[in-house]
Parts: structure tokens; sequence; C-alpha cells
């Protein structure tokens, strides 16, 4: 069984961002979970899970938040799974907060950060496939039509 991915959003007002990462990949049939954790309102639960993950059979997390967006950052401390952050555009600066605050992840707790807001959950997605594609030859090949499909 493949690996799947899990996208987590900070806040169920997040949720409406995540549109385009459901119609990638779904389009790639990669299987993914919609999780709302915060890692200021829930941090227990948002541990474990980062703890549990790779045991729960995910192979990449995309973590979306905004303004302080912590929520990548604490969960790349917890699990050795690839986590793609997205800033999400939920603050008076549209997202430039949540942008620093997930690319500035200090040396050692990687965080690979996407462009704010809708286009960045989209990247997210094709590179969760992408990273799932070098282990699952269905989708690598999969990638490659979508790449030849969009030139």
């Amino acid at each position: 069984m493949e690996e799947k991915v899990a996208i987590v959003v900070g806040s169920k007002h997040d949720l409406d961002f995540l549109e385009g990462a459901r119609e990638i990949l779904s389009s790639f049939g990669v299987a993914y979970d919609v999780l709302t954790l915060s890692a200021h309102r829930n941090l227990d639960a948002t541990t474990a899970f980062a703890a549990e993950a790779e045991s729960k059979g995910y192979g990449v997390i995309i973590a979306c938040a905004g303004m302080a967006a912590h929520l990548p950052g604490v969960i790349a401390a917890k699990t050795l799974l690839p986590v793609i952050g997205v800033p999400l555009p939920t603050s008076d600066i549209q997202g430039m907060d949540a942008l620093l605050a997930i690319v500035q992840m200090p040396a050692g707790v990687p965080v690979a950060t996407m462009a704010i807001g809708r286009a960045g959950v989209k990247n997210a997605a094709l590179l969760a496939t992408a990273i799932l594609a070098r282990k699952y030859p269905r989708l690598r090949q999969a990638l490659q039509e979508y790449r030849e499909k969009i030139k």
C-alpha cells in the first residue's frame, strides 16, 4: 500500500485554502487526510500526530498555517518525514509573517517552504507527489505525464 499525505491546517478557517491540493492529490490517486491541529491551541495532539505519522502510513506532511505559523516547525521537530510548510494569507500583512516564520527554521529542523496561499498549497501537493514518486513508479510516470501536459 502506498504511503499517504497528511494535510494539516492550524484552524478550521484555513480549510478553504486546500481545494487545489485536494484536486492535485486526487488527480494523481494519492491518498490523503486533512487534519486540523494547532501548535498553539492543542500542542499535545499536534506533537502526538507528528510522532506517530510515519507509523500511520504517511510519507509526507503538508502543514499550512497563517500568522505566527509555528505548525510546520513543530511538526518537523517531532518527525523525520518530509514536512512542506505553506504560509497562509490570514493576517493583516497577508501571509508575510507566516512566510518568514516557516522559512526561518533553525539548522537541523528543515521545512520545505512554498509560496503564500493557494499557489503554495498546489505546489505543496505537487512536491509531496514528487517525493512519493521516488518510491512509487506509478506516481513517477503520472508526474512525468503531468509535466508534459503543462508544457
